[in-house]
């Protein structure tokens, strides 16, 4: 219990840097504060050399200062202060200060001026010296915090206008890499036909990750833990320091499991980096994978996880300074860090690219001992898509194409012609309306969701005013989805995230128009019934 109420006290301890020659008048001045319940730890300088010391080395709360002594004087002393620290208060405690020396003072930065011959007014002063300060720390602080998280929200709706124009730009690579796998039988074609579709998914994959902060959506893949520990084994190559022992191994490294690459080996790195940090004389970094089964018991009340099951859990452990309970209490608020030059958004980033995989980050750290961060990812089986499949081909059906950008309108409409369709395009909405006005209902519409003068959604209900109940495909990117509340109900409507690639494209086109032809059968079939029973 001793202990608990040394701690308490040394938390409470207020530490006084005093500026003073004289050892009698500086006992008085504690004294004094003292007798008001302050408890204070000392510090007494007499010339410039110690103090400039001592305001390094003891960190003082305040500073209480003589006017002026031999060889330094408190004018000097509060130049040097405010030189480091704008808000650390400074208080003067002279015995004689007139009139234009206290104004001086005051405008020179000073916090308040106390005579020596009647110290009453001590006590107070300190305490509201000391509580001002932490009040400004504490709106400077908040007024940071804001600007910091304007600024992430500048570059959160950055990122979400750039995604949309490099979703675009991708879009033209994804639809010629499938058309030039058209011309197999030569082998440059087929070559640079690989080489544009792994660049633009590539690209595609930079834009997701852009977007985590921003959305915290992603873009499904299979991941092998090999492949994953690769990576980042050849990304820590040159940054780990000799006195820091790397190791990295998985119970299973061919093990797969649907999430995103790069995000996830960006929350490893971060992770890694800060491993080393808490570790300035060395030790060991450690980076594990297994799979566990967890149990509805592990998971905490609202965690947006898959639920008990099947999980492979990533850790990586160090053997660091620890943390803290309290600091662990914090750990995940925006913007907290313990770092001078941190940001406070890096392990925030971890938590949400977690979340994004439905999985859970849990943290484990003991001053002194170490930490280890550990990534539950859920296990599902994969989602088998033949892409051997052969493309369908189309019947021969009026597909009508809407499109502003001129190159993904010509390269859908190519794709399309290609595979037996009959197309029409336009590129807005009004086109569109003129063009059905003139050559009558298609039997479907592709449409980007992303116009500008009447957007996708608005241009459907216009046509379906004009009677079109047919089959529509939507182009809409994930990040901005369009609000399908507008539209009245339209049973064949099927919605494609951008940017799209010629499979997943034709098949959509060949089950809408399939679904919207079984649907006016049945209607038809209903209908001869009806007539039946009459007669």
């Amino acid at each position: 219990m001793q202990d608990g109420k040394s701690a308490a006290a040394a938390a409470t301890r207020v530490r006084i840097l005093q500026v003073e020659d004289s050892e009698l008048d500086a006992e008085l001045i504690i004294d004094e504060l003292c007798d008001d319940g302050l408890i204070c730890e000392v510090r007494l300088v007499a010339d410039e050399q110690a103090y400039l010391a001592a305001l390094d080395e003891f960190d003082p709360h305040i500073v209480l200062s003589d006017l002026s002594m031999p060889g330094f004087d408190g004018h000097r002393a509060l130049e040097l202060l405010r030189e480091r620290d704008r808000l650390l208060p400074f208080i003067f405690v002279s015995g004689t200060i007139g009139e234009d020396a206290a104004i001086r003072a005051l405008r020179n930065g000073a916090t308040d001026y106390i005579l020596k011959h009647n110290m009453t007014r001590m006590a107070t002063a300190v305490h509201r010296a000391l509580r001002e300060a932490n009040e400004q720390r504490a709106r400077e602080h908040a007024e940071n915090e804001l600007m910091r998280a304007q600024r992430f929200e500048s570059l959160a709706l950055l990122a979400g206008g750039l995604s949309h124009d490099l979703r675009n730009l991708l879009q033209p690579l994804l639809l010629a890499a499938d058309t030039l796998d058209d011309y197999s039988d030569d082998p440059r074609l087929r070559r640079l036909g690989d080489l544009v579709r792994d660049c633009g998914r590539r690209g595609l994959e930079m834009v997701t990750s852009m977007l985590t902060f921003a959305r915290g959506a992603r873009r499904a893949e299979r991941v092998r833990v090999g492949g994953l520990f690769d990576a980042l084994g050849l990304l820590l190559q040159g940054s780990v320091p000799k006195k820091i022992s790397l190791n990295i191994d998985a119970d299973d490294p061919e093990q797969e499991f649907e999430g995103n690459h790069t995000e996830l080996q960006q929350c490893l790195l971060n992770l890694c980096l800060n491993a080393m940090q808490a570790m300035p004389e060395g030790g060991h970094l450690n980076l594990h994978a297994r799979q566990v089964e967890l149990d509805d018991g592990f998971f905490n009340e609202g965690e947006a996880a898959s639920g008990p099951g099947t999980y492979l859990r990533l850790s990586v452990s160090d053997t660091g300074t620890g943390m803290t309970p309290e600091v662990l209490e914090r750990l995940f608020q925006p913007f907290f860090t313990t770092k001078d030059d941190g940001t406070g958004l890096g392990l925030l980033s971890c938590k949400r690219i977690v979340g994004s995989h439905e999985g859970v980050l849990r943290v484990e750290s003991e001053v002194g001992e170490g930490t280890t961060f550990h990534l539950y990812l859920p296990l599902r089986d994969a989602a088998e898509l033949d892409d051997s499949d052969a493309m369908p081909y189309g019947d021969g059906e009026q597909v009508l194409v809407v499109v502003e950008e001129a190159a993904q309108l010509s390269l859908l409409s190519d794709t399309l012609d290609s595979y037996g369709y009959q197309v029409r395009t336009s590129q807005s909405g009004t086109a569109a309306l003129q063009a059905i006005g003139q050559s009558g209902l298609p039997d479907m519409v592709v449409m980007d969701a992303d116009m500008n003068l009447l957007t996708g959604v608005r241009t459907l209900v216009a046509l379906m005013e004009k009677n079109y109940n047919g089959a529509v495909l939507l182009l809409t990117r994930p990040e901005a989805p369009p609000n399908l509340e507008e539209l009245p109900p339209l049973p064949h409507l099927q919605v494609l995230e951008k940017p799209v690639n010629v499979g997943s494209l034709l098949r959509a086109t060949k089950r809408s128009l399939e679904l919207a032809r079984a649907d006016r059968e049945d209607e038809q079939t209903d209908g001869t019934q009806a007539d039946g029973e009459q007669d």
